[in-house]
């Protein structure tokens, strides 16, 4: 006697595992060849990279003034005015802030199109 169990309720119960796999393949292979004809558009233009340049110069120089210069000769002695100082508490970090704005802007620059 059967149970309900050992009845096909569906069209992939007649299936056979090996053939899923092959009709996967064939169907992934359409795809691929169709996309490998496209070339896909750069994502960045050379001037999006020029900016970008542009702001890793910028961060870098920010974090030289963040890192400040000796502060006196004498390592026991603290000097308040040249760790505390206006460079490094105030110009550093807007200098740095300013170098990620020009990444965010250099990223999210459209491209030029070209005519013609």
């Amino acid at each position: 006697m059967k149970s309900d169990m050992d009845t096909p309720t569906a069209f992939s119960d007649f299936m056979h595992p090996a053939s899923d796999f092959i009709a996967f393949s064939y169907i992934a292979s359409l795809n691929f060849s169709r996309m490998s004809d496209q070339k896909a558009p750069a994502m960045f233009s050379r001037e999006n990279y020029m900016w970008m340049l542009i702001g890793l110069v910028v961060m870098a120089i920010g974090m030289f003034l963040l890192s400040g210069g000796a502060s006196n000769s004498d390592p026991k002695v603290f000097d308040k005015d040249a760790v505390y100082g206006t460079t490094r508490i105030t110009i550093a970090p807007i200098v740095i802030l300013a170098g990620l704005v020009i990444e965010i802007y250099a990223i999210f620059k459209k491209p030029k199109e070209k005519v013609g």
